[in-house]
């Protein structure tokens, strides 16, 4: 419905399937995650969440961390990294890409 423009990823859309205005409202996104949240049988779920996913799964798909950093808006680099919320398994995995010859 959106189409491929630059901007917002959710806009209003009237009951005949319309799009509508600009942008929603924060109240509206928060209503419609709730109950698709519901629906799917998630408890407690807000948009914060979705953020902190996209950060992790950026990073985890390997985009640097500054890029993650600007799409996030965030004017800080560490506070990206708080975000992420990929654990221990991200760890390990990152840690095999790292080659060390050993002599002996």
């Amino acid at each position: 419905m959106r189409g491929s423009e630059p901007g917002r990823l959710f806009l209003p859309i009237n009951k005949g399937g319309r799009i509508v205005g600009k942008a929603m409202t924060e109240q509206a996104v928060y209503n419609m995650l709730v109950k698709r949240a519901s629906e799917a049988g998630i408890d407690h779920v807000s948009p914060h969440d979705l953020r902190r996913s996209f950060v992790s799964d950026m990073i985890d798909a390997g985009a640097g961390i500054s890029a993650v950093q600007q799409l996030a808006g965030h004017a800080n680099v560490s506070t990206t990294q708080r975000y992420d919320r990929r654990g221990e398994q991200a760890k390990a995995r990152a840690a095999t890409l790292l080659h060390v010859p050993v002599n002996g």
